[in-house]
């Protein structure tokens, strides 16, 4: 099939799950309008702790839902959105787009950056659900599987069911790592 989006979410509290929308509007170099991580700098409470003006590499968070599927399979109910998610597509592999990668809503574009970086919250939703998400591949490298973030290169509407293209930047590519 085509990519697609799945589901859109939002959530103007800095909660763990993010609310189903209808559509949600992304916003040029800020993120999800009305989401409590929209802002230029970072928004996530840990980084705004560290150093709050680093720019914000994790505007739009975004997971495959055949990760939902995977995790059903291993005992664990997961649905979109509850992962805090602000898109959730299907037939896109998001984890091995390169850095750069661009991703086509209509009008709006995200530009990945990198992988999420899953943190004990996953755990406090849901007893044992970090190690499903955090793994150690067989060279002892660290393999994240919850979702990308990126930035919001052009605005734009965002609704269940539009179409994804991806574009790819140009080569040299480099893997995503967390961001």
């Amino acid at each position: 099939m085509a990519p697609r989006v799945v589901a859109v979410h939002s959530n103007a509290s800095h909660t763990f799950s993010k609310l189903a929308r209808e559509s949600i509007t992304l916003l040029e170099g800020l993120g999800v309008e009305g989401d409590a991580h929209c802002g230029a700098t970072v928004q996530h409470r840990s980084r705004v702790a560290a150093d709050p003006s680093q720019p914000n590499l994790r505007q739009v968070h975004l997971i495959h839902e055949e990760l939902f599927d995977e995790l059903r399979e291993r005992g664990h109910s997961v649905v979109p959105g509850q992962l805090g998610e602000n898109i959730t597509t299907r037939d896109i592999d998001l984890l091995s787009l390169p850095v750069g990668a661009r991703l086509y809503f209509g009008d709006a574009v995200v530009t990945i950056a990198g992988l999420r970086n899953p943190c004990q919250q996953i755990n406090d939703f849901q007893s044992g659900l970090l190690k499903q998400l955090v793994k150690t591949d067989d060279e002892g490298r660290v393999v994240r599987l919850a979702g990308v973030m990126g930035i919001v290169s052009r605005g734009g509407h965002v609704t269940a069911g539009d179409a994804v293209e991806v574009e790819l930047p140009p080569t040299p590519h480099f893997p995503l790592t967390r961001v």
